[in-house]
């Protein structure tokens, strides 16, 4: 799933490849998906897209913003993007394929669900796409101790635990059920810890996990859990994942724990996550 670290990596990427290539083929929804999520009529897609050169890429939250002249391209959620150089590569199943004139390409598909959003400019409305381009990324000046406290403030009125502060209702764009688990791991919090109890060493040690365990995420290629542009794992090695489920907590010993836990699954060491 597309979160803070593999958007920066992937819009970057993007930035590196396509920026200034011309758009020769569209073709939207080959493979049908009952969860690939279009705005309006996707087969008014080809006539945004065609003719027109890719401009500048950027992340907002979990989102990659792609410019192409007077279009928008969103692409949201479990989008999987990938370019190809020649269109040998190209995959046989896809829900959207930008081909260029140079015969390279980028296909997007979809495994369990994600959006795909192209509008004129000016044309979207959308409140997850206008909070997440709104609130200041945790890798930005904006998300600062004072803006954070707030954050935790108001958590507090509503009694929410650490996953739900972090990973829900959009109060931090693009920071999802992925990247939470090793934040809380280094911060020393259990995603079920509500944020009325966090002492002020919780919030301190949160706020500088938030910051520095994305930077490094994104220095390191994204996590090993999620593939980038050309399909290859991030570099980060992931604390708390799929991966290390069952295995011994490198810190302290203790078998790293999964469970089900607000619609998706935790991850946590009872040793160093005490709740």
């Amino acid at each position: 799933m597309l979160e803070i670290p593999e958007a920066l990596v992937i819009a970057n990427q993007l930035n590196q490849t396509v920026k200034g290539r011309k758009i020769a083929r569209v073709v939207v929804g080959q493979s049908p998906h009952k969860f690939a999520f279009f705005l309006g009529d996707p087969q008014l897609y080809e006539a945004m897209l065609i003719g027109k050169s890719v401009g500048p890429v950027a992340a907002k939250g979990g989102m990659i913003v792609v410019e192409i002249e007077d279009a928008t391209l969103v692409l949201a959620d479990g989008v999987d993007i990938r370019f190809q150089d020649d269109a040998s590569a190209q995959p046989r199943k896809h829900q959207l394929l930008i081909e260029f004139t140079d015969q390279s390409s980028l296909s997007v598909s979809i495994q369990m669900y994600g959006g795909i959003w192209c509008f004129l400019n000016g044309a979207f409305d959308n409140s997850y796409y206008q909070v997440a381009c709104q609130k200041p990324s945790p890798l930005t000046d904006g998300f600062n101790w004072d803006y954070f406290v707030r954050l935790i403030s108001a958590s507090e009125q509503e009694k929410l635990s650490a996953k739900a502060l972090l990973a829900t209702e959009q109060r931090i764009p693009g920071l999802g059920n992925g990247v939470l688990q090793d934040i809380l791991y280094c911060s020393g919090i259990h995603p079920k810890k509500k944020a009325s109890k966090f002492t002020a060493l919780d919030q301190e040690r949160l706020f500088h996990s938030i910051k520095d365990t994305l930077a490094t995420m994104v220095h390191q290629g994204g996590r090993d859990t999620e593939r980038d542009l050309f399909g290859q794992p991030g570099g980060y090695q992931t604390r708390l994942s799929r991966l290390t489920a069952g295995k011994p907590c490198p810190v302290c010993g203790q078998l790293i724990r999964k469970e089900a836990y607000l619609g998706g699954s935790i991850y946590f060491c009872e040793g160093c996550q005490v709740l």
